[in-house]
């Protein structure tokens, strides 16, 4: 049995399967990672400052027209659409095979796929809230506005998304702690599990398969039943053929 046959038996004895992905999954609907080579760590020449800075609650704080700057170039997704990986696990969860995803992408793009659990562990550009009177705007106007986006009372307006120096929602967190713990296979796919916190919820798990999907190595794939290095696409498309 080769492991595309193992990975399908794997989906087909399980029923609380939980997905939990990072930016290669968004990568092949064309969005940029952070940490390859052509990844937004390394297109920064035309910054005044490197991009854990420019995504930090300090620089929100102190530095806020260098913040929006580098926020609308780079984090801008609202034009990308789902690949065959958002399908794939919408088709799992129409079935009852997958309960959840968890994501540490920003994007919406499961949702836009028509996942409905999706816990989005560093929040989403969709959702932005004004820091003095806390009411919402969409990700258009705040991407569409001239300068800083601010609220109709004044006050500047902050993306509901997790800056440096920031806590994860603790809501999604634990929503996915217990989701881990409870599921029967956990697919781990497009993520380098180097980021703390979202990183330890693989501790968490305690069913039956985890299959790490990723490019290159994680420092969890000893502990894995299957793992394949390679892009993700090409593991679904190989599932589903």
């Amino acid at each position: 049995m080769n492991k595309i046959e193992e990975l399908r038996k794997m989906i087909d004895e399980s029923n609380n399967i939980v997905f939990f992905g990072g930016a290669g999954v968004s990568t092949e609907s064309g969005i940029p990672d952070f940490r390859s080579d052509d990844g937004l760590y390394n297109q920064h020449n035309k910054y005044n400052y490197p991009p854990e800075y420019l995504l930090s609650r300090t620089c929100f704080n102190r530095d806020i027209d260098e913040f929006y700057r580098f926020y609308k170039d780079k984090m801008n997704c609202l034009k990308y659409k789902p690949n065959i990986t958002h399908k794939y696990l919408k088709e799992l969860e129409d079935k009852n095979k997958l309960t959840c995803v968890i994501t540490q992408n920003i994007d919406g793009l499961h949702q836009k796929a028509g996942s409905k659990k999706v816990y989005e562990l560093h929040g989403t550009v969709y959702k932005n809230h004004c820091t003095k009177c806390n009411k919402e705007y969409n990700a258009e106007y705040v991407f569409n506005s001239d300068g800083v986006p601010t609220c109709s009372c004044g006050g500047v307006i902050k993306p509901d998304v997790v800056l440096y120096e920031e806590a994860l929602p603790e809501e999604a967190f634990i929503a996915s702690q217990k989701a881990i713990y409870n599921a029967d296979m956990l697919i781990v796919a497009g993520t380098s599990l180097t980021v703390f916190p979202a990183s330890s919820l693989i501790n968490i798990f305690q069913g039956k398969y985890l299959v790490i999907i990723n490019r290159d190595k994680t420092p969890y794939d000893n502990k894995a039943n299957l793992v394949f290095n390679e892009s993700l696409s090409s593991v679904i498309e190989k599932i589903k053929s």
